[in-house]
């Protein structure tokens, strides 16, 4: 491979994103995404079936997916397998994994991930690449129906691997280029490497972020009574488990799990520690439900009431719906969009264009390991 030691005078100009503003739907509104009209697409790669939450994001401006990644291929055809190594410029430097079933492989600026269920990732403008994942070997129907969770039990593990994933804007609209191509990924040297480079656009203190499902800071702490605007109706107690994204997103996005255990099971890991915190709810200006397994019942702001299942999605603005029931066993992510993405800005077509354009070429340092755990990481975002 190429040693990329200086830089590149192409970059000028294209050091962050000069469109059209980000701006967050700050109306009262609720659009629902439903999984029974969910539409599986190969949008990128074959083994890879995406489903979009559209309703929500053209609800809000197009500032915000989220979509479903349902891994449906085995790993060892000609046309699947492990990816290349590449990296993704959202504005805003946004980009969020939450492993739902199965099992993933990353390479994260040359330090490997193992991740299952509950795992979540938050990284932009790392070069990356996914190494591995699990393929139950179900039918296409029977594989999109297996159920998903943020609780790393075997029987979800055995799955094939799907995650839910985030991006501020559509992927298509800003720089995905490919740094070094499948075919010339040499695994003794290649994958040993890291690399930093100028090319971003993220808000003064984001950075990349993994939690682990059973560390500490993970763990799911039960709602208060004394908590404006709960109990949330429930059979058994709710619990909340902070996803800690506000820091490491440069106060772009905070996310919680909000989760009850299976009747007369203790499934979630719990604290022993204070209650859970809610202040960050009220940060949001606009918000998103996805129902991971189970079921809820939301209230929206003229009164008119929601069920969701598994799968459906639900996107409002200020003060536009409420939770108000939970099932037993139901497992709610839920996304707050904050007011720091308002300053955010989209990229051109002609940006995209030539970042995508100049691949490689955006590569400025190169240093590689003893062993690929070990070692400081050298990616923007650290330094």
């Amino acid at each position: 491979m190429a040693d990329f030691m200086q830089p590149n005078p192409r970059l000028a100009g294209l050091l962050h994103p000069n469109g059209e503003p980000i701006r967050l739907n700050k109306q009262k509104f609720v659009a629902v995404d439903r999984q029974g009209d969910a539409q599986y697409q190969a949008s990128y790669r074959p083994q890879a079936l995406y489903n979009r939450a559209e309703h929500g994001f053209h609800a809000n401006n197009e500032a915000f997916l989220l979509h479903e990644v349902a891994t449906n291929l085995p790993i060892y055809r000609e046309d699947t397998g492990p990816t290349d190594f590449h990296l993704h410029l959202p504005p805003g430097g946004f980009q969020l994994v939450l492993v739902t079933s199965g099992v993933f492989t990353f390479d994260y600026d040359g330090n490997i991930f193992y991740v299952g269920p509950g795992a979540v990732m938050l990284q932009s403008a790392i070069v990356h690449r996914q190494l591995f994942y699990t393929w139950s070997g179900m039918s296409t129907a029977d594989n999109l129906k297996t159920p998903q969770s943020i609780v790393p039990d075997a029987l979800t593990m055995g799955y094939s691997g799907k995650f839910i994933e985030a991006f501020v804007t559509d992927p298509t609209t800003f720089p995905n280029p490919t740094i070094v191509g499948a075919g010339q990924i040499n695994e003794y040297e290649t994958a040993r490497t890291a690399w930093s480079h100028p090319l971003h656009d993220r808000p003064a203190g984001a950075g990349f972020w993994v939690q682990d499902p059973l560390s500490l800071e993970a763990l799911y702490k039960p709602l208060s009574e004394a908590t404006p605007g709960v109990p949330i109706q429930s059979d058994s107690t709710v619990y909340l488990r902070d996803l800690g994204l506000k820091a490491p997103s440069g106060h772009l996005v905070t996310g919680h799990i909000i989760a009850t255990d299976p009747r007369g099971q203790s499934l979630l890991p719990k604290s022993a520690c204070d209650a859970a915190d809610l202040n960050d709810f009220g940060e949001a200006e606009v918000t998103m439900y996805r129902v991971i397994r189970g079921f809820a019942t939301f209230k929206d702001f003229e009164g008119k009431t929601l069920e969701l299942v598994a799968g459906d999605v639900v996107t409002a603005g200020p003060a536009s719906i409420d939770l108000v029931k939970i099932g037993d066993d139901t497992q709610i992510l839920r996304l707050g969009l904050m007011s720091g993405m308002n300053n955010l800005r989209r990229w051109t077509p002609t940006q995209r264009d030539a970042v995508d354009g100049l691949a490689g070429e955006i590569i400025s340092h190169k240093e590689a390991r003893p062993r690929r755990t070990d070692g400081k990481q050298i990616g923007y975002l650290y330094g």
